[in-house]
């Protein structure tokens, strides 16, 4: 229920159990999308998620005059390959598949194409992306800032070829480049020079679908990679469950001692949110996967974890509201790049924890997290969906906690209040 501070988070009253079935990957949505907008064909995507997240990636496509219509019972997108032209105006909300996947496909457009978004999105770095798609032939005005708002003034072609970026903030750099490239004249051959790029899954995410489309692309050698120009083959794709979304859901098992399924976990992926599986296991919790799905059985202690998150960042939230009723602190590393994100999401959750009497303290790349008794209170999300979650989750032991817009999780789960309530009633 929703008061005029925020919405009730429910409590559990026991052990939770249940089956969830989560949407679509949003990582994978989008990236399909992209592809099957510059690909040599019709694309039929099924399971797409319908979020805000896709929401905007979808209108930003048809601005640039790419078809896309859902079939008669939703089930299926078809996305048509059109020719690409402006003048357009893209809204890129606060989705960052969105303001750094879109661009380089903008590029190939002829005509002017303008980049804008929440607020907030007009803070998160750009340059990089820019910067780049500048060095390989492309015009922007960003008037210096290297932030949105933006215009890409395209040509109807891209020279492409090499060039060379640091990419240590985000691994969207990377996949931008990669999912437009095969469709430059030269292609492209990238190269990163900086810390190590974070969230490795997600570039063997975008790797594997091209491949997967008849796109040659080198990856032999470290911090490289090498796509060879050439057509992008239309596919037809099922679109697998978000398991990132599913990580509250199965926390709740894990602290209340109870069991969770999520349904249609699958047995091969590039998502890295496959990685829970593991990590739950050495919070203390069983974990088994059966061809129904994945299975989270807590066990009536929580331990205290040292982890390294630097491939699943996004994870971080849920994970740290799981370590805040370990029976020992935890150490959460290699996500200094979560600094960059929807907020400041380092910052964020020290606050917020602080705030309902816990002992978070950030270091230079992460979290430590010192078990203390928390008391209810108001917890902001700071339009982040992954604030939301984590508030969620400790709202299952914690009295008359609060979350502040909890609409924001509409941006890749729409139907979170009303599965959470589902589970947690």
């Amino acid at each position: 229920m929703s008061t005029e501070q925020g919405w009730a988070a429910p409590r559990a009253e026991g052990p939770v159990t249940g089956r969830i079935t989560v949407p679509g990957s949003k990582s994978i949505s989008n990236r399909a999308l992209i592809l099957a907008a510059i690909a040599d064909g019709p694309s039929h995507l099924s399971g797409l998620l319908a979020a805000r997240d896709t929401a905007l990636m979808r209108s930003a496509l048809v601005s640039l005059g790419v078809g896309i219509s859902d079939s008669d019972s939703g089930a299926t997108v078809t996305v048509t390959p059109g020719s690409l032209k402006g003048p357009a105006n893209v809204d890129c909300g606060l989705a960052g598949t969105v303001m750094r996947f879109v661009p380089p496909v903008a590029a190939l457009a002829d005509g002017v194409v303008a980049f804008d978004g929440d607020p907030y999105a007009r803070e998160r770095p750009m340059g990089v992306i820019l910067g780049a798609l500048r060095t390989l032939g492309v015009q922007i005005d960003d008037a210096g800032t290297g932030r949105m708002p933006y215009t890409v003034s395209g040509t109807g072609s891209v020279r492409g070829g090499r060039v060379t970026l640091d990419a240590s903030g985000s691994s969207q750099f990377v996949s931008a480049l990669l999912l437009a490239g095969a469709r430059y004249d030269e292609g492209v051959d990238l190269r990163h020079d900086g810390k190590p790029v974070p969230s490795q899954p997600h570039l063997d995410m975008s790797v594997a679908m091209l491949r997967e489309r008849g796109v040659s692309v080198d990856d032999g050698e470290p911090n490289r990679w090498v796509v060879a120009p050439g057509p992008i083959r239309a596919l037809d794709t099922a679109i697998e469950p978000d398991l990132s979304n599913a990580a509250p859901f199965l926390a709740a098992a894990v602290i209340t001692g109870g069991e969770v399924t999520v349904t249609g976990w699958p047995s091969q992926t590039t998502q890295p949110g496959d990685q829970l599986r593991d990590i739950f296991t050495r919070f203390g919790a069983e974990v088994s996967r059966t061809d129904d799905g994945l299975t989270v059985r807590g066990t009536g202690r929580v331990q205290g974890v040292d982890l390294d998150l630097s491939e699943v960042g996004e994870l971080s939230p849920v994970i740290a509201a799981v370590a805040a009723f370990a029976d020992g602190p935890s150490y959460l590393r290699g996500i200094a790049h979560l600094r960059n994100h929807e907020t400041d999401r380092l910052a964020a959750l020290e606050t917020e924890f602080n705030a309902l009497g816990g002992d978070v303290t950030q270091t230079a790349d992460g979290l430590e997290i010192r078990p203390k008794p928390l008391r209810g209170g108001l917890f902001g999300t700071y339009r982040d969906h992954r604030m939301a979650h984590a508030a969620a989750v400790l709202g299952l032991l914690v009295d008359g906690l609060e979350i502040e817009n909890i609409g924001t999780t509409a941006k890749t789960l729409p139907e979170f209040p009303e599965l959470w309530s589902g589970l947690a009633g």
